[in-house]
């Protein structure tokens, strides 16, 4: 197994500062971004993968600011704008950039509203809500998605405690073993009682959630003019409320890949399928 280990940095953006990880190389860039309420470390088993042909940076995204999901969130299209400033002061040149979820919808905002070209973009279950959840003022109770965070269990008196409890959840039960362990490793810090608390916090994670709908992505997929892939897992709960062939539909150059046997969390259940993925996306090659 590759033995590649990031450096930990730290990105200044004027009134913020990002963490992430970083895979030096003298390829060319990628940037990663994580799902909602997640970590970069989550990368890491694909970012570890591919280090050897990419520059690859994971930023962090869950507390640089502070937000309230009572008050709207932390919105997705300022998240965007971070993720534009973060770019820059790094100095990432026309990078790949792939992004999970929140992650997806992420740097498809930031592509749009700062108008410019990746290489190209692949989008792993991206939250495209419908267009109608973007033009009503919804409450946390209301929102599909941060009803459901908000409520999650985030304490644990043991780290075995923690495994047994994920394991038996449906949202973990398909999880690659090293997922989990990078989850329970990077995902979780010690609490004050000396047991395990989330790194990202239910409030934290609801209050993404929530920023979601600030900005509406879909009149923007037709002025995304790179090649992007999107892949949906073929069991994902999203596909009851997300249409993602009808957002591949607006794409120019976008390729839908449906892959089997996963869920919404494709990238912790099936590593191995999406770094051969985004290798082969990213060398041209087709995707069948």
């Amino acid at each position: 197994m590759n033995n590649t280990q990031p450096l930990i940095k730290t990105c200044h953006i004027g009134d913020a500062s990002i963490d992430y990880l970083h895979y030096p190389s003298d390829g060319p860039d990628m940037l990663l971004l994580h799902a909602t309420g997640f970590l970069p470390w989550l990368w890491h088993p694909i970012a570890r993968e591919l280090s050897g042909s990419y520059n690859i940076v994971a930023p962090y995204f869950c507390d640089h600011r502070s937000s309230e999901p009572e008050s709207g969130g932390l919105s997705w299209e300022m998240l965007a704008d971070d993720l534009y400033k973060f770019c820059s002061s790094i100095k990432l040149k026309n990078p790949f950039v792939a992004g999970h979820s929140m992650g997806g919808t992420i740097i498809t905002l930031c592509a749009a509203q700062h108008k410019i070209s990746p290489a190209g973009m692949i989008l792993i279950e991206p939250i495209f809500l419908p267009e109608i959840t973007y033009t009503m003022a919804i409450t946390v109770e209301q929102h599909p998605l941060a009803a459901k965070s908000i409520k999650r269990r985030s304490e644990w008196d043991s780290s075995e405690e923690a495994l047994s409890y994920l394991k038996n959840r449906k949202l973990f039960s398909k999880w690659d073993d090293e997922m989990l362990d990078l989850y329970l490793k990077y995902g979780m810090v010690t609490g004050d009682g000396g047991g395990l608390t989330l790194a990202c916090s239910p409030r934290k994670e609801a209050s993404l959630f929530m920023g979601g709908n600030a900005k509406n992505p879909w009149p923007m997929l037709p002025e995304i003019t790179c090649p992007v892939l999107v892949l949906e897992g073929e069991t994902s709960d999203n596909k009851l409320f997300i249409d993602l062939k009808k957002a591949v539909s607006l794409l120019p150059k976008g390729i839908y890949h449906e892959v089997k046997n996963a869920g919404h969390l494709i990238p912790m259940e099936q590593p191995e399928t999406v770094t051969d993925l985004i290798r082969k996306f990213c060398a041209g090659e087709t995707i069948a």
